[in-house]
This record gives structure tokens, sequence and C-alpha cells, in this order.
């Protein structure tokens, strides 16, 4: 019993911590954010973040690789058995992950971002694209130009969206970029 008390004390511990990274995300590069600044802000002791994180990077990190882990959950689904409506299921499962997570993608995804997650992720969604493509005999030497068309225009989609003062819900938004999806890859080129 007592062992809850601090697994629920650690887990509020390491979202105020996530919470004050990410609003000071929004306005400097995470090189600029000392120790010190996060847990005054968090109202911790920095002895309280060492017990946690080796420094900022370590808990950007751990930030990241936890959305990551989810993010990839989402995409390693069985599509099989949806079949038809498998791309609009995922996508709403991605549109409301995001939407669940709206400061982080902001932020991530912002001025002040980290380059190298988007990155990582883009990787993940390739990697699951081209299983999907060539499960479907659709092979094609212009799956990377597919692939760069649909990954650009999904995450401009995406900050458009996550950047509104009020987003849409979303499975609208979902329909939308499935809707967006499925009329670009009719019928491939060449």
């Amino acid at each position: 019993m007592k062992m809850e008390k601090v697994d629920r004390r650690v887990r509020k511990t390491k979202a105020r911590l996530t919470e004050v990274l990410l609003t000071l995300m929004k306005e400097k590069e995470v090189k600029d954010i000392s120790v010190k600044e996060l847990s005054d802000l968090a109202d911790i002791n920095r002895g309280t973040f060492y017990l946690h994180y080796r420094d900022v990077y370590d808990m950007l990190d751990s930030v990241e690789d936890e959305l990551f882990c989810q993010f990839s959950e989402i995409l390693n689904r069985d599509f099989t058995a949806i079949q038809e409506d498998s791309l609009y299921s995922v996508l709403e499962d991605v549109f409301s992950f995001l939407y669940e997570n709206m400061q982080a993608g902001q932020v991530l995804m912002g001025a002040h971002g980290d380059l190298a997650f988007i990155n990582r992720m883009k990787g993940l969604v390739k990697e699951r694209i081209l299983q999907v493509w060539n499960r479907s005999s659709q092979p094609s030497q212009a799956f990377d130009y597919y692939y760069s068309f649909l990954v650009s225009g999904c995450i401009g989609l995406i900050e458009a969206w996550l950047n509104k003062d009020a987003p849409e819900p979303p499975k609208q938004i979902a329909a939308l970029a499935g809707d967006m999806i499925k009329r670009g890859l009719v019928t491939p080129i060449f």
C-alpha cells in the first residue's frame, strides 16, 4: 500500500516536471533551461530532480521515449482485421493521441522543438507505411515520393491543427486527413 503512494508521488512529480519543461520550451531552447530553473518552477528541490533524471536532456529524452512508445503502439496494430476502415481508425487513434498530448506536440514541433525526435517519428511512420504498402502488393519505384508527400502534408496538417485556438475533434480531423490521403493514393504514377 505504501508503495502505491510513492508511485503516485513519483508520477505527480514527473508530470509536474514535464509540464514545466514543455512550458519553458515554448519560450527557449532546451540548452538554455537549467535544472535549477526547472526545479524552482516545479516547486521541488534539485535533489528530487536528480532522483529521476541526470540532466535536462535526459528528462527530455525520457519524455520523448514515452511519447514514442505510445505512438509506436498505435502504429503496431494489426490492420488486416479492419481492412477498409483501417486508415481512418489509425488516423483517429493518432489524432486522439496528439490531442491528448497537445502541449508536447506543439512544443516538439515548434520553434524550440527537437528535430531529431520528429525525424524518429517520421522513420517509424515510414517503416509502417512501407509494410502496409508491400502487403497490398503495390510495389512502386515512387514509394519514397509518395511517402515524402504524405508525411510532409500530414505534418503540415498536424502543425496547423495543433496550433489552432480551438482544434477540431480528433475524429473530424482524422476523417479529413484520411480523405486527403486516399485521394492522393488512388493511382500510382509509376
